[in-house]
């Protein structure tokens, strides 16, 4: 049995991949989408199974499947690693919701679903939060409260976990050396981004916090940002704490800044000379700048600055806008490499750079396939 069936479920979607882990190809990818929203015709997550199993009907052949392994975006504090699910895992999963009261809830639902569908099947959690588990304490510990800190949960936990654990681990093949003998700065940018820092194949620091709102800005996401700008708001204004929370995840950011979420919608705007798209730009690169000096303070050294996701592998823009003026401290890009089109791993840095810069496209339904085999014992 080498094939795994990787799902991923988002708070109205599902995800999905079919994969034959022998020769690592894809037998079947799809998704379903508006899941619970009035104009969309599937209910809830169990109903969107049902979908995802009609449309795997000629693709699945049940005896070969080993795993099938979902992506669970928080775990707290509670999973370090790829983890066997049972009732005792769903429950876990249940308690952990007021931490990520859209996804888990999803993601839990579509478990339920799948283990009734392939009750023979073992199942596999792969969590977003896991990789960061390795966090030192003055990382990952706020300046709150004890009880805020002990009873409530408040703390870093971060995310994009699997992807940064995936692109970190590629960025040491490419250079020819093992995880545990490199230290890299992975940028995954998207319309969700992050930050990670990983010395020696573990996560010493990350950019989002007890939520994926901290950090760098985003698409729809501010990213960092005072938190008396909330009750400042909130004395000023009608706007409650939920409306806030709103308006702060899903109308800041890129959109807020320069009228769109897509990169490159704000690409094209500035180009064009556009106020507010060129300060989006501006800002969005210079917050990664920060990000990558700060983490060069936490790693002492870098052996590679690694661009992953949508906006990091497909944008020069960005990723020339990231470096710029980091030349005294060994980070530079060769404006050629930078720009050629590519869906490939490669090197963007010119050959006489200190620190290698790379793109590395990230692929995390790989990356949770592999983890989910190991774990079940096929890998």
């Amino acid at each position: 049995m080498n094939q795994v069936l990787v799902l991923n479920s988002g708070s109205s979607s599902i995800k999905y991949q079919l994969l034959d882990m022998a020769d690592r190809r894809r037998l079947a990818v799809g998704a379903v989408e508006r899941i619970g929203e009035s104009a969309g015709s599937v209910s809830d997550h169990a109903a969107g199974m049902d979908v995802v199993l009609g449309e795997l009907e000629g693709h699945l052949d049940r005896s070969a499947l080993a795993a099938v392994g979902h992506r669970v975006v928080h775990g707290g504090d509670r999973f370090r690693g790829p983890t066997r699910i049972d009732d005792e895992v769903c429950a876990t999963i249940k308690e952990l919701i007021p931490l990520a009261p859209l996804h888990n809830p999803a993601n839990l639902t579509l478990i339920e679903a799948a283990r009734k569908a392939f009750p023979d099947t073992p199942q596999v959690a792969v969590f977003d939060t896991a990789f960061h588990q390795t966090l030192p304490v003055p990382a990952y510990t706020y300046a709150v409260p004890a009880e805020w800190r002990d009873d409530l949960g408040v703390r870093r936990y971060g995310f994009h976990g699997t992807s940064h654990q995936y692109v970190s681990r590629r960025a040491a093949e490419l250079l020819g050396r093992r995880p545990e003998e490199v230290n890299v700065i992975v940028l995954h940018l998207g319309n969700g981004a992050s930050a990670c820092a990983v010395r020696q194949g573990r996560s010493v620091d990350t950019s989002m916090g007890m939520t994926p709102l901290e950090g760098l800005v985003m698409g729809t996401r501010s990213g960092d940002l005072d938190p008396a700008v909330s009750a400042y708001i909130a004395r000023r204004t009608s706007q409650d704490a939920e409306e806030t929370d709103r308006v702060l995840n899903k109308a800041s950011g890129m959109l807020a800044l320069g009228g769109s979420n897509d990169m490159r919608d704000i690409t094209r705007g500035a180009d064009a000379g556009d106020e507010g798209a060129t300060l989006a730009l501006d800002v969005y690169c210079y917050r990664i700048r920060k990000y990558i000096g700060a983490y060069l303070a936490v790693l002492g050294r870098i052996d590679a600055l690694v661009f992953t996701a949508g906006v990091g592998e497909n944008s020069p823009v960005v990723r020339a806008g990231a470096v710029a003026g980091l030349e005294h401290l060994g980070i530079a890009i060769s404006p050629k490499r930078n720009a050629a089109e590519s869906k490939e791993e490669r090197y963007i840095s010119p050959y006489w750079a200190q620190t290698a810069v790379l793109v590395v496209p990230t692929d995390e339904e790989i990356e949770i396939a592999d983890q989910a085999l190991t774990l079940v014992g096929g890998g």
